[in-house]
């Protein structure tokens, strides 16, 4: 996969993309980044990416030409045909189905925003996605930027060591993942469960589909809305409710 950022602070991503299982995966050929700063498309001299609002207000917004073409060279320059996604308070809130989605792309580039909001020729023109990490403002669209290539990126193949290691995942599956227990079996009195130590591995299936249901109902219960359960996964629910009663 090619990720290309456009933003005014490149050296915001130069830790997370050069860390853990992002770095990893540029090691391994599996995605390769490139942050642009795209003051440098500015027409200029000053290399200006900003102005005051036509109609007045407060704060500035960022003009439509640097943008326009630094999309235009990185697309020009792309095997693919790229999506170009706008971090936005406006856009689609994110959601593990999304990420899903993304991964099983070639191309992508983000669009980073700052100051009061995008030339609406941009959302017209060039974006192709508007994407919102939660119901809440930042100061530009950099971290919301790495919270997306994070999500995706790990769902690459061969980026994790299992696959199965995102396909239980929280929201992958619809529920709320299970509990994690490692050793010791019993630390200062608080024992793991017994059926994880069983070497039964039906029973430890069971175990954690029922407490990702269990965690799914008390934490998340909008989430089963959206599910379709299995019979017994039925079953398994309202013994649950009739326990936490």
């Amino acid at each position: 996969m090619k990720i290309d950022v456009l933003t005014l602070f490149p050296e915001m991503f130069e830790g997370v993309l050069g860390s853990s299982i992002l770095k990893r995966a540029s090691e391994n050929k599996a995605v390769d980044y490139n942050v642009v700063n795209f003051r440098a498309y500015a027409d200029n001299k000053h290399q200006t990416v900003d102005d005051y609002p036509y109609g007045g207000g407060a704060g500035m917004v960022l003009k439509p030409q640097p943008i326009f073409d630094a999309v235009a060279d990185l697309r020009e320059k792309s095997a693919s045909v790229p999506r170009v996604i706008l971090l936005c308070p406006q856009g689609e809130k994110y959601t593990q189905k999304k990420a899903e989605e993304l991964a099983g792309l070639d191309h992508l580039i983000f669009i980073c925003g700052h100051y009061e909001g995008y030339d609406e020729r941009i959302r017209e023109h060039v974006v192709t996605d508007e994407i919102s990490i939660g119901d809440f403002v930042l100061t530009g669209g950099e971290l919301g930027a790495m919270v997306v290539i994070d999500s995706v990126v790990r769902l690459l193949p061969g980026v994790l060591g299992k696959v199965e290691s995102h396909l239980s995942d929280s929201f992958s599956t619809g529920l709320l993942e299970h509990p994690h227990y490692t050793r010791p079996a019993d630390f200062r009195g608080m024992k793991v469960p017994d059926v994880l130590i069983s070497g039964n591995h039906r029973l430890i299936d069971e175990w954690r589909t029922k407490e990702s249901l269990r965690r799914t109902v008390l934490r998340r219960p909008d989430l089963l809305e959206q599910i379709e359960l299995s019979a017994i996964q039925k079953k398994w629910l309202e013994e649950i409710k009739k326990e936490s009663k």
